[in-house]
């Protein structure tokens, strides 16, 4: 076992597809980080297996920004874009998101979780400074919607890639929690949007897949359960 860095930065995204939330410390469980990905509206004419509305589809979603109360992990009203804050569960937002994809949607709630490969995405400083400079540009770290943000101790390129197949490890102590790495994150044109406009730049996905064959950063699956904070020293094993 070795140690690999910390912990750089920690965030859920309580709806799916709408602005994140960072946080100093978040509870890791069986399901991912505590309110993590817990909603998503749910394209109600779609009867394929993927039927979540996302960002991809209506890039303002990611404009809108969950609220919960103070040290809950779980939302109950959304700030629209223009700045009115309207009940998670009304009729309002519902019919605005409805209106925005131009069909019906349903509010869903599951609580396992609504992930695309796995419950827990991680990406390394390294990985993103490698597609900055690959890019000419900055790569805004809230494109690539990652759980756990971590910096490595040497910060090579797309550092996580060696680490399929293996564990990491979060704190010291024999109760501390731990994921398996499962495979690599390919991206999609979410990270083409910009978090604060939803404008799109294609330029960003067609570096990562020109540098390294649409890859950046990892899933994992849960090992153990526990507490992720910032700065926690982090483990390969």
């Amino acid at each position: 076992m070795e140690e690999i860095g910390r912990i750089e930065a920690l965030a859920r995204y309580p709806v799916k597809s709408m602005a994140g939330e960072a946080v100093e410390r978040a509870a890791l469980g069986w399901h991912g980080l505590d309110g993590d990905r817990r909603h998503a509206f749910r394209r109600v004419a779609e009867q394929g297996g993927f039927p979540w509305l996302t960002a991809s589809r209506v890039p303002e979603l990611l404009l809108y920004v969950p609220i919960a109360a103070d040290g809950s992990a779980t939302p109950t009203h959304v700030r629209t874009p223009d700045g009115r804050e309207l009940p998670l569960r009304g009729e309002e937002l519902r019919a605005e998101i409805a209106g925005r994809h131009g069909a019906d949607v349903e509010l869903m709630r599951l609580d396992r979780g609504i992930f695309d490969e796995a419950p827990l995405s991680v990406i390394t400083t390294g990985t993103l400074r490698a597609v900055e400079r690959a890019a000419g540009r900055p790569a805004d770290v809230r494109r690539f919607r990652p759980n756990v943000v971590i910096r490595t101790e040497d910060e090579r390129d797309f550092e996580e890639d060696a680490w399929v197949g293996r564990t990491l490890l979060f704190g010291d102590g024999p109760e501390r929690p731990a994921a398996v790495v499962t495979l690599l994150d390919q991206r999609c044109v979410m990270i083409n949007f910009d978090p604060d406009t939803a404008e799109s730049d294609p330029s960003l996905l067609k570096t990562v897949v020109r540098v390294h064959d649409n890859n950046a950063g990892v899933y994992a699956t849960v090992a153990a359960c526990g507490a992720l904070a910032i700065g926690q020293r982090v483990f390969l094993r």
